[in-house]
């Protein structure tokens, strides 16, 4: 995150107009351009190749499928990727660019291992119940790995700071997977459905392919170090908890609506809700906006006194460490409330559109009463995320953890009581769960605030740990 915020610096001093849309496209491109290139590619094959004519199980039966693999492949990936971050950056800190390559290896090794041991039973399950042919679900294992090792590979090429070349990659594994899907259907034959999910199989495994590779062109050294990484995951637990239970959030209250009775059952196999997931699609993209800003306003400005702060401990006054200290907290707080401002103006005219437009293009009914309390949870929800990345600033892996878990539990406890709620509350367990996580993680800032000194000062270690004799307590010896 500091190395956008050091490059969109760059940006908007220029102090042009063409600069301030440049800084804007900087941040979209590192921020949503991906998932908007993906789902402006599977829009732009419904379209071309007919997929509204295609028959009802078909039609069901991709849906749900890629559905899955989005997020099946989101949650197993997201126990590593955090981890596999930390202990790379901290390699490159300290300029031990051979251990970056074994890392690599062994991330994207244990992810797809991971994966792949998780979802078989699942796919088992479609094929012997579902009674669907094994080519389509082996063709639907092979997407979700492949999704999956695209996830993998993009943490690395993040580390890498390569941001442009991922919405690149991204932009050519669709591309690809367009015309791939147009050639299958028009001119060898192939079924709408079969054809899409093959053609977004071979783009997702050209995506992670290109993204592998660029990360190894930079680390070419190895030295075949595979322990370390491991050890991370038993010293860093608490990064893990926090990043899965953080992704679990998002999708349990989707999960627990999912055995709804309005649920659908596809091939004895795939719960899905459309009505309540068709909401959620639409509220979250009403409050996306907010990661572009937050990395445009809030993060490019709060660097930049973090960093003062920092410099300032390594070798300051302790005047000028409490001087950078107040004005560090100033800055997370004026970036906070200025991104609270601009997003409720931006999410209340896109809620006003999306009321006005969404019922005269066929979405109305219980999608459109669920809707407005899902837009205002995914607006807490947005503004918890920016706390919780302040809190990995401070290196906070506890309350990270603690403010995750609070996020997931009552997200999941709060939805299955909202499903005995009227239709226009059934959003209030994930509202609810947002609300929570962003006043715990609000209160546990304010708390980190009050001590910091003790939080830097108090945290480290001469001496590293482990099993052995313990130093002697002598310090001085006269001969």
């Amino acid at each position: 995150m500091a190395g956008i915020g050091i490059q969109l610096n760059r940006i908007f001093d220029r102090r042009t107009v063409l600069s301030a849309l440049h800084g804007i496209l900087f941040s979209v491109t590192t921020t949503i351009a991906p998932m908007l290139v993906v789902i402006g590619n599977l829009l732009l094959m419904f379209r071309v190749l007919g997929f509204d004519h295609a028959g009802d199980l078909e039609r069901e039966l991709f849906s749900c499928t890629i559905l899955y693999v989005f997020v099946f492949s989101l949650l197993t990936s997201s126990p590593f990727n955090s981890v596999l971050s930390k202990y790379m950056t901290d390699c490159i800190y300290a300029e031990k660019y051979e251990d970056v390559r074994p890392c690599i290896f062994l991330g994207t090794t244990i992810n797809m291992v991971f994966s792949a041991t998780i979802a078989i039973p699942f796919y088992l399950h479609e094929f012997f119940i579902g009674g669907i042919d094994a080519w389509y679900v082996f063709l639907s294992f092979l997407c979700y790995l492949a999704l999956t090792f695209v996830f993998s590979s993009m943490l690395y090429n993040s580390v890498l700071k390569a941001y442009k070349k991922i919405a690149l990659f991204f932009f050519l594994g669709m591309f690809t997977a367009f015309c791939l899907s147009v050639l299958m259907v028009y001119h060898v034959g192939i079924a709408i459905g079969p054809a899409m999910l093959l053609a977004l199989t071979i783009g997702f495994f050209l995506i992670g392919v290109c993204e592998l590779c660029n990360a190894l062109r930079y680390f070419r050294s190895n030295s075949y170090s595979y322990k370390p990484p491991l050890l991370y995951f038993t010293r860093y637990w608490k990064l893990v908890v926090a990043n899965f239970c953080y992704t679990l959030g998002l999708f349990l209250h989707n999960l627990v609506f999912w055995f709804h009775p309005w649920h659908i059952v596809v091939v004895n196999t795939y719960l899905y809700n459309q009505s309540y997931d068709m909401a959620t699609c639409i509220a979250m993209f009403t409050n996306i906006s907010a990661s572009t800003f937050f990395i445009s306003r809030v993060e490019m400005k709060f660097h930049d006194s973090y960093s003062d702060y920092m410099e300032s401990v390594i070798g300051g006054r302790y005047s000028t460490i409490e001087k950078n200290k107040e004005r560090m907290f100033t800055s997370l707080s004026d970036q906070l409330i200025s991104l609270v401002r601009l997003q409720f103006g931006i999410s209340i005219v896109l809620f006003l559109v999306c009321m006005l437009l969404l019922p005269e293009v066929g979405i109305s009914g219980l999608t459109m009463q669920i809707y407005p309390l899902l837009a205002a949870a995914y607006f807490m929800e947005f503004l918890y995320y920016s706390e919780l990345l302040f809190l990995y600033y401070f290196n906070d892996l506890t309350g990270a953890a603690v403010g995750s878990v609070l996020f997931c539990v009552t997200s999941g406890v709060g939805s299955w009581f909202s499903m005995r709620l009227p239709i226009a509350w059934f959003g209030a367990g994930f509202a609810v769960a947002s609300l929570v996580a962003f006043t715990y993680c609000y209160f546990r800032l304010r708390w980190i605030e009050k001590n910091l000194d003790a939080f830097i000062f108090c945290r480290g270690s001469i001496l590293e740990h482990g099993i052995g004799r313990m130093p002697p307590t002598r310090v001085y010896h006269k001969p």
